[in-house]
């Protein structure tokens, strides 16, 4: 079966924190998508816009928006940068493909929800969780949120204002290398794990963020909370 194509205008462009930006393209016609899943973007080089290689994305978007979400990370001399950079302006289009991915959510009412993401690995878990609590999933969620230092979080207030809104979703947000002033919680999204659920058995575990932080959360889940595979999710980026 052929993979779904479009042709997709770049309606906004903002820079949230220190190397992130959100982009929002229109959503074509008849495109539909699960929670978690992501797409391909074919991106021409920027001096050259015949070479095309392509990039994934998660979606950060619910499925009922009008329009489609994406949270990315610039990188030194990336392709994707330097596109964002230099030639996305509003109205400019790429063709994306998909969607593709299993990082969906699990249904089993019986199972608590515990999401781990670093930088934009937010994105998927931004999708999911207005998805579900939306439509009043009860089960218990949380979401253990990380970044290196102040100036490299984003989304931190619409985050706390979803928890406010929902009693069932429990937020901490940590950094890595805050300055002497942060009163937050401090270290990685998984070191924190066993200091705020409290039974993690329960929990089917949904990790994203760098490849590091996603291999080392399975590892631990497998070897040290006693999980079976089918509980663990891990997407890394790169």
């Amino acid at each position: 079966m052929a993979v779904p194509t479009f042709t997709v205008a770049c309606l906004s462009k903002k820079h949230l924190a220190k190397d992130v930006y959100e982009l929002t393209f229109e959503k074509p016609e008849g495109f539909t998508f699960k929670a978690g899943q992501f797409i391909l973007f074919d991106v021409p080089h920027p001096d050259n816009a015949s070479d095309i290689q392509a990039r994934a994305y998660s979606i950060a978007s619910s499925p009922d928006d009008p329009e489609l979400l994406f949270l990315i990370c610039l990188t030194e001399g990336g392709r994707m940068s330097r596109w964002i950079t230099e030639k996305c302006k509003d109205g400019k289009k790429l063709t994306m493909k998909g969607p593709f991915g299993t990082f969906v959510l699990d249904e089993d009412p019986a199972k608590e929800l515990l999401f781990l993401a670093t930088s934009t690995g937010l994105a998927p878990f931004w999708s999911q969780l207005r998805y579900a609590l939306l439509r009043e999933d009860k089960r218990p969620m949380t979401l253990i949120y990380g970044a290196r230092s102040e100036a490299d979080l984003f989304y931190t207030e619409e985050l706390k204002t979803l928890a406010a809104a929902h009693p069932n979703l429990d937020l901490h947000i940590t950094l890595s290398q805050p300055s002497d002033s942060w009163q937050g919680l401090r270290g990685r999204v998984q070191t924190l794990v066993p200091t705020v659920v409290t039974d993690i058995t329960r929990a089917v575990v949904y990790a994203c963020g760098s490849p590091a932080m996603t291999l080392d959360i399975k590892k631990t889940a497998l070897e040290e909370w006693g999980l079976t595979k089918k509980d663990v999710h891990v997407e890394g980026y790169i």
